[in-house]
């Protein structure tokens, strides 16, 4: 059940059939695990928390730069020099003191990746890396965590959800394949980034999330496995295509 105050800020999703109470409950006993407080991070940390979601875990190693401010919209001039993940969850406990939030200023990688992502309701990946991308989904498959991928590079977008624990879903690996195993990606630096472009991929990883959260829960709930949904912002348009399980997969398919 939830607090009458609770019941008040979540009005809106309460109302909503395709949520409703029940559906809000669900939310506020999940844990999603963010990998990234940055371009995608911070937008999509902004809308969990609104969401409702009850428990969120922040990963990120980076410090605040002068250049992020232009997309990373929960920093602000005073945080420069600042570990991102304690400054975005000083940011997530002003918003709602309610919500249990951890912040963990590490990397990520095949080391400690089942660590970070072990008992996750969701983990919802932003980060700017194949390496890490790789790690954090092999993570998820060895768990038995659903990943919500959500991926930019200069007006186009990527975003979807993957459940390659299961033995009829591909994971993100079978997506990219292993060519990437590398921390040798172009970045966003080099490419340029458009900041509202990356918080429209944002918002809707958290809305993809969502529907990972409420599966069963609520109408809502269609994870929409293995859907990828390719964001072109020039034109704008989307479309979405069905990524299948890699027979040789060495991660999902082992």
């Amino acid at each position: 059940m939830l607090e009458h105050d609770r019941l008040e800020r979540f009005a809106r999703h309460i109302v909503l059939p395709e949520i409703g109470g029940a559906g809000q409950a669900r939310l506020a006993a999940s844990h999603v695990v963010l990998i990234g407080a940055g371009g995608v991070g911070s937008p999509a940390l902004q809308y969990m928390a609104a969401a409702g979601v009850g428990k969120l875990t922040i990963v990120d190693s980076d410090e605040v730069h002068v250049s992020n401010l232009q997309r990373q919209t929960i920093f602000t001039q005073d945080d420069i020099g600042a570990a991102k993940a304690s400054r975005a969850a000083y940011w997530t406990r002003a918003f709602d003191p309610v919500i249990e939030v951890t912040a963990l200023d590490q990397r990520v990688d095949a080391g400690n990746a089942r660590a970070i992502v072990a008992g996750a309701d969701l983990v919802l990946d932003g980060c700017d890396n194949f390496a890490t991308r790789l790690a954090v989904s092999d993570a998820c498959v060895a768990e038995g965590v659903p990943l919500t991928s959500v991926a930019v590079g200069r007006f186009q977008g990527q975003v979807a959800n993957f459940a390659g624990h299961r033995e009829d879903q591909a994971c993100y690996r079978c997506w990219v394949g292993d060519a990437f195993d590398a921390d040798d990606c172009d970045t966003c630096a080099e490419q340029g980034v458009l900041g509202a472009f990356v918080g429209m991929a944002a918002t809707m990883g958290v809305m993809q999330g969502l529907r990972v959260l409420l599966d069963g829960a609520a109408t809502l709930g269609d994870p929409q496995w293995g859907q990828l949904v390719l964001i072109d912002g020039l034109k704008p348009s989307m479309r979405t295509i069905n990524v299948t399980k890699d027979p040789g997969c060495k991660a999902c398919s082992a």
